[in-house]
């Protein structure tokens, strides 16, 4: 079963006030029907940047009740420097992509829709990043969907925020992930929803293709298939309780 029926999506500019870097930091905004307060998500892409796959999970967030920014990580720069850059921060947990993320977060809580609190959801690439971030102590609660685990985990998760993760079985991209990551959370007693669906490949929630059609043949055999609609339903359903738990 789809999502309702959501709002528009908007690109929109996201303010950067100081950035020495220049150039506009852009991304995509989604605002449900009604006043609000409605619960905040910053949502963070793939490394395919902000397609038709991403563009589809903002707007079944949005059809969910949520006020939604993605930012466009790849928008100042772009290209493959741009990736690379990403990729970097990602690895040291520090970094530019972290500012433009922040300032997608202070975006969305300055709206008067949104309450005081925001919550992080991010897909392969962003999956590590919302994993990150779940310890920055600015979000009330994260979503990582087959996220990158860092080579840190324990400093990584020291006061991290709850956490729903959702992985594939048939992911060589991403071999014992879920089982680390729920033994990590555990051990730390932060609250935690962790399921690996065992006929899930990576990426299983994209109801559309991404990236070249070439690197898609060359990496099925490590990414173990494409959309799994049930388990794509099942999953949307814990990300959603889990949020509405600890974002209202």
């Amino acid at each position: 079963m789809d999502a309702p029926a959501a709002s528009m999506l908007t690109d929109v500019e996201i303010p950067q006030p100081g950035d020495p870097r220049g150039g506009v930091l852009t991304g995509v905004l989604g605002v449900p029907r009604g006043a609000g307060p409605h619960p905040a998500l910053v949502v963070v892409h793939e490394v395919f940047g902000i397609d038709a796959s991403m563009r589809d999970h903002l707007e079944r967030l949005v059809g969910l009740g949520y006020v939604v920014l993605m930012p466009n990580l790849f928008s100042r720069g772009g290209g493959r420097r741009c990736l690379t850059a990403t990729f970097r921060a990602l690895r040291a947990g520090t970094g530019p992509a972290f500012d433009d993320i922040e300032a997608a977060r202070r975006m969305l809580l300055e709206r008067d829709d949104t309450g005081d609190r925001a919550g992080v959801i991010g897909f392969c690439m962003g999956g590590g990043f919302a994993l990150l971030l779940a310890g920055s102590d600015g979000y009330g609660a994260a979503s990582v969907n087959y996220g990158m685990l860092p080579a840190d985990l324990d400093d990584a998760l020291d006061g991290a925020c709850p956490i729903v993760g959702t992985f594939g079985g048939r992911d060589r991209t991403l071999p014992g992930a879920a089982a680390k990551l729920e033994a990590a959370l555990a051990a730390r007693g932060i609250d935690h929803d962790v399921h690996e669906y065992p006929d899930a490949g990576h990426a299983f929630l994209n109801r559309h293709d991404a990236g070249p059609a070439l690197v898609r043949v060359l990496m099925k055999p490590m990414m173990g298939g494409g959309h799994r609609p049930a388990e794509a339903e099942d999953a949307w359903g814990r990300i959603d309780r889990f949020f509405r738990r600890y974002l209202g």
